[in-house]
């Protein structure tokens, strides 16, 4: 497995070891030893979820205020997204900055998005199987949501595009005003 920093140190491109010939391809997913070595971090994954969505739908910016904060390594299976990390975490050199990367089933990477980041996707293929395993368990009433497009954050996605949003996605905060 390959770690890669990304602009904001914490988060983190995994790209496992492919194994692969015309009969198709072979590669572990995930092993909490090697995840750990590999990134010198000590995690423990509590949940997994799947989530498959159509083209042009964008998730997030979502997060879970404490003591409920998730840590999330996320991958795709089927399609493409353009995945977004932002960091909310106050004080953090990097607070308010965020990083995003093409996931695919094609590039098998993964990324680590670390407890203190605001997290979202916008599907670019047909449609796309979203993988990902937290560090905590869903919690409704401490879930947030920022605004996809907020001025301050200035995320900039890779295409324009009308998204198709979640009536609670809709409703998400101005940073600024975000509960962090």
């Amino acid at each position: 497995m390959k770690v890669t920093p990304t602009t904001i140190p914490n988060v983190l491109i995994i790209e496992p070891k492919v194994f692969g010939d015309e009969r198709g391809f072979f590669f572990e997913s995930f092993n909490q030893t090697a995840f750990n070595e590999a990134t010198g971090l000590d995690v423990n994954f509590v949940q997994d979820n799947h989530s498959r969505s159509a083209q042009g739908v964008l998730r997030g910016l979502h997060y879970q205020v404490p003591p409920h904060a998730q840590g999330k390594l996320v991958r795709v299976v089927r399609g493409s997204v353009f995945d977004v990390a932002v960091d909310i975490r106050q004080g953090s050199p990097t607070f308010g900055q965020w990083v995003g990367m093409e996931l695919s089933e094609e590039n098998h990477k993964q990324l680590w998005i670390p407890p203190g980041f605001a997290h979202g996707f916008l599907v670019l293929s047909t449609s796309a199987d979203f993988l990902y395993k937290t560090t905590d368990y869903y919690a409704p009433q401490h879930e947030r949501c920022i605004a996809w497009n907020d001025p301050t954050i200035k995320v900039h996605w890779p295409e324009d595009f009308v998204p198709l949003l979640s009536a609670k996605d809709q409703l998400g905060m101005p940073f600024r005003e975000a509960d962090l």
